[in-house]
């Protein structure tokens, strides 16, 4: 792996037929956070788990933020960048389809980033309390890619106008968008798995 190499956890496919996942962290989280999430959602997936290279008072995160929900948007696209690179040679190394990225919070914010920047690298996104990541962002062809959104009608980070916003986004470059509001904060809950695991099950069925 080169420089752009993110330290990382691999767990190979139980199901050649499952699709890939890219799994990314909240603020302060690591390369095993999201692993049992993965699992869940797609028991035989492979599992390609990065660890945010920015850190923010000691905590790993995939971009620099200037304050709460205020992002600093030259690095959104340089770190896009650079995991849409690592995706590349991860997938090379470890011979993977294009996967899918379950994001959340932060994770979530950078998987949008790189739906919108390079949207080849994914197959599709579930965006778990996601923003909009970028202010003005490229016009993107994302040809039918699924996207799941969940957000909660709590959440006292991302506003519903927000999320509402992306889901608008994605839509108009082309995704095909299922948004869900969830009577829930910014903290995971048991309907997001149940949720994500439908929705990947609906995707593998479209994919055969």
């Amino acid at each position: 792996m080169t420089e752009t190499a993110f330290i990382h956890r691999f767990e190979p496919a139980g199901d050649a037929g499952s699709p890939p996942l890219l799994l990314l962290h909240g603020t302060g989280g690591e390369e095993n956070d999201l692993l049992g999430l993965g699992q869940m959602i797609s028991p035989g997936s492979a599992l390609l788990s990065p660890r945010g290279r920015v850190l923010e008072h000691g905590m790993p995160r995939f971009f620099r933020r200037l304050a709460e929900g205020v992002f600093d948007e030259d690095d959104v696209r340089r770190r896009a960048n650079e995991l849409g690179d690592f995706v590349a040679e991860a997938r090379q190394r470890y011979g993977l389809a294009a996967p899918i990225a379950v994001g959340f919070s932060n994770g979530a914010n950078i998987a949008a980033a790189l739906l919108l920047l390079q949207p080849d690298v994914l197959a599709g996104a579930i965006l778990l309390r996601a923003m909009v990541p970028l202010s003005d962002p490229p016009k993107a062809e994302l040809g039918g890619k699924p996207v799941l959104l969940l957000s909660g009608q709590a959440d006292p980070i991302v506003p519903a106008s927000n999320s509402a916003r992306l889901a608008a986004l994605l839509s108009q470059a082309g995704a095909s968008v299922t948004h869900k509001v969830l009577p829930v904060g910014h903290q995971l809950s048991q309907a997001d798995v149940t949720l994500a695991r439908d929705w990947i099950s609906s995707v593998e069925a479209k994919a055969a």
